[in-house]
């Protein structure tokens, strides 16, 4: 296929050069645009969703667990994702298709594999790694989480991800160079769709969508 455009979204600089490379042998005349956040996602797709996939690692310095797939796949539906990362447990797989994945490529898979994973997704097929059966799995607290999570707009998901982080308004304010007088009417509406009372409770509230420590990549 030609002239696909991808968006790799990666913290690690050296990873995104090896799959922007393994992309360019694989797909003729692609187009492969580089984010090391959520945030400069974001911003990147605010003025082009033309792309053709999103490669997404879990792991990302301003989101939590799955909270950035649930924003991606509630503010941009129409842009397939695939989640790249070093975990290889069935159940963060899983997880991933029930927050809205297309497909979950683990780090460590050859270049074939990823070509051929790609060419899946984008033809709208779901993607999980061969022995990898799907087995649907989100508990009910977890999925109101992720409702909860898509309610936010993406101005409301940076504060909050500043919030959990433990950063006070003043903080915010000055990370998103808005008024603190902004960043509490964010907090108090992001304390009302997420049904909590307090920095701690939506902290909490998060955590339900962390992967574990030794998961994360």
């Amino acid at each position: 296929m030609d002239s696909l455009r991808f968006i790799i979204a990666d913290d690690h600089p050296l990873f995104r050069t090896a799959l922007k490379a393994t992309l360019a042998q694989s797909f003729e005349h692609c187009t492969v645009s580089e984010t090391a956040s959520i945030t400069e996602l974001q911003n990147l797709l605010s003025t082009d969703t033309s792309s053709d996939l999103i490669l997404l690692d879990l792991h990302m310095p301003d989101a939590q667990g799955f909270s950035g797939l649930i924003h991606l796949q509630a503010h941009y539906p129409e842009i397939p994702v695939m989640v790249i990362s070093a975990s290889e447990t069935p159940e963060v797989m899983c997880r991933a298709i029930d927050h809205g994945a297309a497909g979950f490529l683990p780090k460590s898979s050859p270049a074939e594999a990823i070509s051929r994973a790609i060419n899946a997704v984008i033809s709208g097929a779901r993607w999980l790694p061969e022995g990898v059966h799907y087995q649907a799995g989100q508990d009910s607290k977890e999925k109101k989480m992720a409702e909860d999570i898509a309610s936010l707009t993406p101005q409301q998901f940076r504060v909050v991800t500043l919030l959990v982080q433990g950063l006070l308004n003043k903080q915010i304010a000055y990370e998103l160079n808005v008024t603190e007088a902004t960043v509490k009417a964010h907090v108090t509406e992001i304390f009302r769709k997420l049904g909590v009372h307090s920095r701690t409770q939506a902290a909490l509230a998060f955590s339900q969508l962390d992967v574990s420590p030794q998961q994360l990549a």
